[in-house]
């Protein structure tokens, strides 16, 4: 089996790198290919991967490359974890919304629109040229914005499936407080990527007892504080929002934050400085404790359950992915992409049954689906009446002097990576 990681040289992969190596039974990969273009972050990221390789007594091979058509040559499946632009473009997308008055972030707003407009036509190019040497290959997205970035990979006929960790950490955390193992919570986790409310919290599988009231009436302090949102909040949504929810649901306050402290790129950058001088090291032959203040957690465990249940090495199996809503939400059209548990296997990712939705949280997921419906068309084609009309309809802008600002300083910080601007 063959694995490519275009983006392979970014300071998350030894966390992939570990979980492909703990977890070899599950996926057997005999070749694992890196491909950057950065060739000295990739030579130190490969170094260590294969240090990491070697302690764990893995026996596949590891390749590092900066040519993306021989990387992804003949690979059974591809996982894209690019950042066009780098920490450099993230921070700007993190900081001139907040000179509207608007969030500063990388998948959401203004912030998350800018990256879309970036990265959705580098994704489909590397699709292309997957499809083209291997049209049966599996491509595995955990480049943001997953939801958009995945949507324009099947609109485009491609075999994907987009991946957040933001399920898998919530399983890990409830597991914790149950004192139970991770394998026995299920998730009823429902709504767009970056914007998902968990519903219950089940024991055993999809029919198994909901166990959320129980948390919430004994350990709601504890995940009010994760979610950074006020006790009697959570208490009064009766559900677990995502903590991409606070844009939506304290946004004003959040800008205050922002405009108080450097922003999340910038304190990243200084991290992946460090994290690169130790992946240096000859030595060091882990992934470093460091690493996990990166983020990114669980996401080796993930990829994995995911590449395996696709491959056929690991059977059929329910995961929360994106993919399309194929009716699973009635008030969606059915190849808008929805993030939920799903049934993958080797044909894909099917959804399963999901509750009833609260209006409360069907009417921001409608919302927020017909403006990634115009982010997407702006990608595709362009144009800074597409780029206006995005911002115009996403509910943390909505006005239209906040859109035209906003979209005069999305072109300007972003003209080098816009071939019609």
């Amino acid at each position: 089996m063959k694995l490519a990681v275009v983006g392979g040289g970014s300071t998350y992969t030894p966390e992939l790198i570990d979980g492909f190596a703990r977890l070899r039974d599950t996926l057997p990969v005999e070749e694992l290919v890196l491909v950057d273009p950065a060739a000295d972050r990739l030579e130190l990221v490969g170094g260590l991967a294969r240090r990491i390789f070697a302690k764990q007594g893995h026996p596949g091979r590891i390749v590092t490359t900066t040519d993306i058509d021989a990387g992804v040559a003949d690979a059974d499946a591809v996982l894209l974890q690019l950042r066009v632009g780098g920490q450099a473009a993230r921070n700007q997308d993190e900081t001139w919304p907040l000179e509207c008055g608007c969030i500063g972030q990388e998948t959401t707003g203004a912030g998350g629109l800018a990256k879309a407009l970036r990265t959705v036509p580098i994704v489909l190019d590397i699709a292309e040229r997957v499809r083209r040497t291997n049209p049966d290959a599996w491509i595995i997205d955990f480049t943001n914005p997953v939801g958009i970035v995945t949507r324009a990979l099947l609109q485009a006929g491609h075999k994907a499936v987009g991946l957040c960790n933001v399920a898998i950490g919530f399983q890990r955390k409830f597991a914790a407080l149950l004192d139970v193992t991770p394998g026995e919570v299920h998730l009823d986790h429902v709504g767009l990527n970056h914007l998902t409310w968990e519903l219950g919290v089940r024991l055993g599988g999809p029919d198994g007892e909901n166990m959320l009231p129980k948390l919430l009436a004994e350990r709601g302090d504890t995940i009010a504080d994760d979610l950074h949102m006020p006790r009697a909040i959570v208490d009064r949504l009766g559900v677990v929002p995502s903590y991409y929810l606070r844009y939506f649901y304290a946004h004003d306050e959040v800008v205050r934050e922002l405009r108080t402290k450097p922003s999340r790129a910038a304190e990243v950058a200084a991290m992946e400085k460090e994290l690169l001088a130790l992946y240096g090291d000859p030595a060091l032959d882990e992934k470093p404790a460091l690493l996990a203040r990166r983020g990114g957690a669980f996401y080796s465990e993930a990829a994995v359950d995911l590449a395996s249940s696709l491959l056929g090495s690991g059977g059929s199996a329910v995961q929360v992915v994106n993919t399309h809503n194929k009716g699973t939400l009635p008030f969606l059209p059915d190849d808008a992409v929805i993030e939920v548990q799903a049934r993958v296997d080797g044909t894909g990712a099917t959804p399963l049954p999901v509750p009833e939705l609260d209006p409360l949280h069907a009417g921001l997921i409608s919302h927020v689906t017909a403006y990634e419906d115009l982010a997407l068309e702006a990608a595709l084609r362009g144009g800074r009446d597409r780029v206006f009309k995005a911002l115009l309809a996403h509910p943390l802008i909505g006005q239209f002097e906040y859109a035209e600002a906003l979209t005069d300083k999305l072109i300007a910080h972003n003209r080098e990576h816009l071939a019609w601007a």
